[in-house]
């Protein structure tokens, strides 16, 4: 029996109907759709502007301020059109929309009932190349050369300061609830990985709604912070980013969370 509303979301007019044909809620970011059929993030309340800097975080916004009270209870789950939650391995070969179709997430199982949410297999920072931040900031890489030897002191703090600027993690962390604010930096200095591609289902929309109304009043001081003159996809997406590395810590924090694998799949594979 299906338990699950799923919304995937894209910027693409053409996945339309093969969203549809997944038995999933077609949700259309940015200004490049113009059909009317998608669910949008740009009317009523809603921060469809910063679609730029925010990412599919628009479409959350919406959610909370305009639909949430009014969808049905449930677990509810988000995806987008290159990935995708799946049942097994996510290193399955998919070679045809069938196989897709039949092993990517549908319904929740009776096994995950006693959790109350489900977020992405992790991704250790500890196990990126190294070329990957030298390329980012040679200077502290060479100021500090531990981080060459030590895994372990490539910590999420470490990676976001070398991939979305140093000591913007700080000034942010400044700007949560008090209640937030040292376990969210103790949470971004001891650990290395982090549950990627603000991915996420929600048992029910109580648990949904709680993590919206921590997330988005942060991101809103953040923005008096940061603005929106940025440069590089770095900065220019700093609030999706630091939304990320939130979600991660939340979700572990305030519910009994399991992981599923998440695949990447481009679905105009199958135009």
């Amino acid at each position: 029996m299906k338990n699950l509303s799923m919304y995937c979301l894209t910027m693409r007019n053409a996945d339309f109907n093969i969203i549809k044909s997944l038995e999933y809620f077609p949700v259309g970011l940015g200004d490049k759709i113009v059909s009317k059929d998608f669910l949008r993030d740009n009317s009523l309340d809603n921060i469809s502007s910063k679609n730029y800097f925010y990412g599919e975080y628009t479409f959350h916004y919406w959610l909370w301020k305009n639909a949430l009270e009014k969808i049905n209870d449930g677990w509810i789950g988000f995806c987008q059109y290159r990935k995708f939650w799946i049942k097994k391995d996510v290193s399955l070969k998919i070679v045809d929309f069938d196989t897709f179709n039949k092993n990517i997430l549908k319904t929740i199982s009776n096994e995950l009932d006693n959790y109350e949410s489900i977020i992405g297999v992790p991704l250790y920072t500890n196990q990126f190349k190294l070329t990957k931040f030298i390329k980012k900031n040679l200077l502290t890489i060479l100021s500090n050369p531990s981080f060459l030897f030590n895994k372990n002191k490539r910590n999420l703090k470490f990676h976001f300061d070398m991939m979305h600027g140093k000591g913007n993690l700080e000034k942010a962390i400044n700007l949560l609830d008090e209640k937030e604010k040292d376990d969210f930096m103790k949470f971004m200095n001891t650990e290395v990985s982090f549950n990627p591609h603000n991915m996420f289902i929600c048992k029910n929309k109580k648990i949904l709604k709680s993590y919206y109304e921590s997330v988005f009043p942060w991101l809103e001081r953040c923005e008096k912070e940061f603005g929106f003159d940025l440069q590089g996809y770095g900065l220019k997406r700093i609030y999706a980013f630091l939304a990320e590395r939130y979600m991660s810590y939340w979700f572990k924090k305030y519910t009994n969370f399991a992981t599923i694998p998440i695949l990447f799949k481009d679905i105009s594979d199958f135009y």
